[in-house]
């Protein structure tokens, strides 16, 4: 800590930290100014601007003879339809969209991928797993799976292009639709929890889908894990959805 203190620039940027980071959690009551000058290394002035401009990015809420507390990040809704692309969901709604991708395999289908993909079952599959952001916060994980013999070089493809519908279009799919979704809620793993940035015991919800060409041929198949407290889902009315509440088996 400096003689004078941390500038509120600073104060702001480690609390909108600590908040993106999950250690603030939404709905959590600040302490006193005192207790936060000392914990930021701030003086009061420079806390008060930054609690401030907090309020003002949304951040953070006061509730007059209550204190400060976390404010909750607002729902992002996700449309689901014929053609949904996770990055022109995000855009649409002024979010910056980026994902990693955190390891890829070339391993047998299950016998559930294999019914998804219509595959034999141990049949070569292509293995993603990814995380999704919105604006760096994190709000999906999961993994995805491709029939390795129709894409013999998908992982390569994928590593070069930066959408996986500019890969489908490099086999010569020009377009593709939705063909199922499954949403199902369940309470986040330890790593799933660690992953979208949650706290133990929250909610997330559990997105199963395939996609097909436009002869009706599955493409991929995945299962996605969405932070439950960050995400809607609206579904077009022309979508077939089918909704369960049970985690089927990979059996």
């Amino acid at each position: 800590m400096r003689n004078q203190g941390y500038s509120w620039e600073e104060t702001r940027d480690r609390i909108s930290e600590e908040i993106i980071s999950g250690r603030l959690a939404a709905d959590t009551k600040l302490p006193s100014e005192p207790e936060l000058c000392v914990l930021y290394g701030a003086r009061r002035h420079s806390l008060r601007k930054a609690l401030a401009a907090l309020v003002t990015e949304g951040k953070l809420r006061v509730e007059h003879g209550r204190g400060t507390f976390v404010e909750r990040a607002p729902l992002l809704n996700y449309v689901i339809g014929e053609r949904t692309r996770f990055r022109e969901n995000l855009l649409s709604q002024g979010l910056t969209a980026s994902g990693e991708t955190l390891s890829e395999m070339k391993i047998p289908a299950s016998t559930r991928v294999a019914a998804a993909l219509k595959i034999a079952a141990e049949a070569p599959v292509f293995a993603r797993s990814w995380r999704g952001f919105a604006n760096d916060l994190p709000i999906s994980t999961g993994w995805a799976y491709y029939d390795a013999t129709r894409f013999p070089d998908l992982l390569e493809r994928r590593r070069d292009t930066r959408s996986i519908t500019d890969v489908y279009r490099s086999y010569g799919i020009t377009d593709y639709r939705r063909q199922s979704t499954t949403v199902l809620t369940r309470i986040a793993s330890e790593r799933e929890a660690a992953m979208l940035m949650m706290r133990p015991g929250q909610s997330v919800l559990v997105v199963q889908k395939v996609d097909a060409d436009l002869d009706g041929r599955p493409i991929s198949f995945s299962e996605a894990v969405w932070a439950g407290d960050r995400v809607q889902f609206t579904f077009e009315a022309d979508h077939p959805t089918v909704m369960t509440t049970e985690r089927p088996s990979d059996d």
